[in-house]
């Protein structure tokens, strides 16, 4: 009987976290914890149990994107193709921002600072993007003048960039462009 009952705690908790990423994405900081129990067909008792806090809740949501979002860029460096693999990440980082900055943000509203396992987790991302940018710049296909805090600072503001509601996707779309180009290497 207790097996079962953490299989179907793992399940829930599993559930909870999946439809939080989901409502806290779109919603950002006026999200509900209601709304999460709901969705996730649990009561709000289930979700507290497992997530004392929202900010609990919503750092560890952060955490499961960050990791995944990690492994996604350490699978990405086993392409042949080390600038594909690099700009492809890099498009896929700014295509998820919208989501992740949504998170964050409740995070912050929530009253948790994004310290702990949630900067570990990103800084997990960072040092395999980091990982990518070494692999494309020695296979020439990133300019070998830039370091990986320019490059992720670029990250950043294109992916603030493009989650902004009222940019046009065409103009979001040129940014990225000119970002990309911007890293690509001089041409003599």
């Amino acid at each position: 009987m207790g097996r079962a009952q953490r299989v179907d705690a793992q399940a829930n908790r599993g559930r909870i976290l999946d439809v939080a990423e989901d409502v806290f994405g779109r919603g950002g900081e006026t999200a509900s914890t209601d709304e999460v129990a709901r969705l996730a067909g649990v009561g709000i008792a289930t979700v507290f149990r497992h997530f004392p806090t929202k900010a609990a809740l919503l750092q560890a949501v952060l955490v499961r994107r960050f990791d995944r979002l990690r492994e996604q860029a350490e699978a990405a460096l086993r392409d042949p193709e080390p600038g594909t693999a690099f700009f492809g990440f890099f498009r896929h980082l700014v295509a998820d921002a919208a989501t992740k900055i949504a998170i964050g943000d409740a995070l912050l509203a929530a009253g948790g600072d994004g310290d702990g396992e949630a900067a570990r987790a990103s800084a997990g991302l960072r040092r395999a993007v980091g990982a990518l940018l070494e692999r494309a710049q020695q296979a020439g296909a990133v300019r070998d003048d830039v370091e990986l805090p320019e490059v992720y600072a670029l990250l950043v503001a294109t992916s603030r960039t493009a989650a902004h509601p009222d940019l046009e996707a065409e103009v979001s779309a040129r940014v990225l462009a000119v970002v990309i180009d911007g890293l690509a290497p001089r041409r003599a």
